[in-house]
């Protein structure tokens, strides 16, 4: 059996975003680069997420230094569940969440 590699790490950007109104603001992913790396292709426009090109201020890494590096499946099941973590504490989170959307209702 092939032991998975550990190379995938989350990571959060600081974001200086317009709807923030005041909280702090963030963006939340994860890679399997460098994290400083990954951070400069979103600046620069390389498979960028637009939000973090354009309101990207800085790497947070207070929130994500004490998590290690796994294997791709399981950062894919953390990085929503980091997501959601900050969104519970109040900040305005952009990336991926575990949450059902709220049902719409429809105009009558």
């Amino acid at each position: 059996m092939v032991k998975p590699r550990l190379h995938h790490r989350l990571y959060v950007v600081r974001l200086n975003h317009p709807r923030a109104n005041g909280r702090e603001s963030f963006y939340v992913g994860m890679t399997g680069l460098p994290i400083e790396e990954r951070f400069a292709n979103h600046k620069r426009g390389y498979k960028c997420a637009r939000v973090v090109q354009k309101y990207g201020v800085a790497l947070a890494p207070e929130w994500y230094e004490g998590i290690p590096p796994m294997p791709y499946k399981e950062a894919a099941l953390a990085e929503p569940t980091l997501a959601d973590d900050l969104r519970d504490l109040g900040y305005l989170v952009f990336g991926p969440t575990n949450r059902k959307p709220a049902k719409r209702r429809r105009a009558r």
